[in-house]
This record gives C-alpha cells, structure tokens and sequence, in this order.
C-alpha cells in the first residue's frame, strides 16, 4: 500500500468511529478535489492538465483504501454485535430452559419421595414445566417472543396466581423462608400471553427465594385500581446498595457475591411484561428487601366455562 493508501486506510477508521457512513466517506475525497480546485483558481495558479489527472487518481486510490478499511472494520463491527447479540439470546433461552428443568425436577423428587397422586397439584407442575420444555425445545426464545402478540387472551387473575403459587411451593420448600400468597379479589382479569406472563412470575419468586434470609417471607400480592392491577413480589434480602435498583435490570449483571445464575431473570421477566403493555419495576426497603412490581391494564375475568 502507498503512502497515500495508508493515510486513507487511517482516515477511514477515524471516519467509522465518527459514525460517518460509506457515502460521507466518499463525499469527503470529493469535498477535498473541490477545495484543492477552489485554491487553485482563488490564486489564480496554474494546474496543469497532467497535474489534475495525476490529483484525481491519487484521490480515487485513496476513495478506494478508505472505503475499504472503513468496511472492513465495519464487517467486524457488525459481526461482533451479532454474536452479542446471539450470545444473550441463547443466554435468555439456557435460563428458561434451566428454570423449567429445575422446576420439572423438584416436582418429580416431590412426586417420587411424597408419593403424592400424579393427577394432584404436584403433578400439575410437573406437566406444565414439561410442556414449556417442549416448546423451548421446539422453538428459539427470540421467536416465542416475536409470536407473542398471537397469544394474547384475557384470563382469569386468581387462577393465575394459583399456578404461580403452586409452582413457588417447591421452590419455597427448598428454602428456608415462608411463602405468603393473599386471597384475590374475584372478578379481576389481565389479558397478555399467559404462559410467558406466568414465567416471569415465576423467575420474580425464583430471584425472591434465592436472595431471602434464612427464616423470613416472601409473600405474593394482587391489587386492583379501576384501570390496573399490581402484582406485588416481596423479599426480605435486607436491601439494595444505594443507586442499584435499575441496575438490576441489566442483562448479566448479578446481585451481590452469588454466581449460581446468569443474571437474566429480572431482565427476562421486565421483556415479557412489557410485551403485554405492562411495566415492572423494583422498589428498595432499606434494611428490609425488595419490592417487585408488575403493573398491567386490567380486565374483566373470563367465566369459566363461558
């Protein structure tokens, strides 16, 4: 490469970490063609034919070597955002895929060593972490999530958290903390995809669990305004280190010294919520825990059997 080619080749690296694109590349050689033409007859100085022809091939060696370093690098670029991109996308699906196995596991160990009915509650657990294994496996979460907007229905809200308790109790009796869940008002609904709604649930309990103390409760609450209803997940993990709350919505990051995840849980529910409309966001008790809240447009229940 000529003198002329290295100076382009760094000029067009310079230029891509600007943010400027392809066509502002070449639009600067030819800005450059013009003011050294605009100098010339400003002075009035001579520019020989040969000169000029010797000048635009020059400038366009230097177009080319910089728009090729320019997309050079930027191949690299993209490239790199793609397998970031990937790379958290499958994240995303090993944690659902994890949760589900673990859930599938406590309910068969449940099953095995209570001897309990497979028909009962228990058993009902075990079918649904099966069938959301099921679908996992037949499907990439990315697309789950983009058919979501075809699954929406309107169900009812204290059925719902039934399930969400029933398949907390494992977890819960895992650990050593208490597990409240309030009755619900009859009549309340939500509308949104249940079973992704349910597992976002699912990984609040999990998070809540996991970061309880020893001997204290997580409770699960429903309220309802004329518009919305909330769903409260509570803790008592003794508090977030000051400015951190949003920060825990950030994929991979993972609260405190605990390794055992990927830190996607509270990122992956907050995606699920707000595909239906909702919000999620935590509120910090110093000195006490963690307040979840799921925050969705309310609707009325659906009768069942209607």
């Amino acid at each position: 490469m000529s003198q002329i080619g290295v100076s382009a080749a760094a000029h067009g690296k310079e230029l891509l970490e600007l943010g400027f694109s392809v066509d502002q590349v070449v639009h600067d050689y030819g800005d450059l063609c013009r003011s050294i033409t605009d100098l010339a007859v400003e002075r009035n100085a001579a520019f020989p034919i040969q000169d000029f022809r010797t000048l635009n091939r020059c400038l366009d060696n230097a177009i080319a070597d910089a728009v090729a370093e320019f997309s050079r690098l930027r191949d690299i670029e993209l490239a790199q955002q793609q397998v970031a991109s990937t790379n958290e996308r499958m994240g995303f699906l090993v944690h659902e895929l994890r949760n589900a196995t673990g859930t599938a596991t406590l309910a068969f160990s449940a099953l095995e060593l209570g001897q309990l009915p497979i028909d009962g509650s228990t058993g009902a657990v075990l079918k649904r972490s099966l069938l959301v294994l099921t679908d996992l496996v037949g499907r990439s979460l990315d697309d789950v999530r983009r058919s979501a907007g075809g699954d929406k229905q309107a169900f009812d809200l204290a059925a719902f958290i039934e399930d969400a308790k029933a398949t907390a109790q494992l977890d819960a009796g895992a650990s050593r903390c208490r597990f409240r869940v309030p009755a619900v008002e009859p009549g309340l609904g939500i509308r949104g995809n249940r079973q992704l709604l349910l597992a976002a649930v699912g990984n609040l309990l999990q998070n809540a669990f996991k970061f309880t103390h020893d001997h204290t409760e997580v409770t699960l609450k429903v309220f309802a305004s004329a518009r919305h209803v909330r769903i409260e997940v509570a803790d008592h993990c003794g508090g977030l280190p000051a400015g951190s709350a949003e920060e825990m919505f950030t994929p991979f990051r993972q609260r405190s010294g605990d390794r055992s995840g990927l830190g996607l849980g509270v990122t992956i529910a907050r995606q699920s919520i707000e595909a239906d409309a909702g919000t999620l966001n935590v509120r910090d008790v110093p000195g006490v825990g963690c307040v979840f809240t799921v925050r969705l447009p309310r609707q009325t229940a659906r009768q069942r059997g209607a």
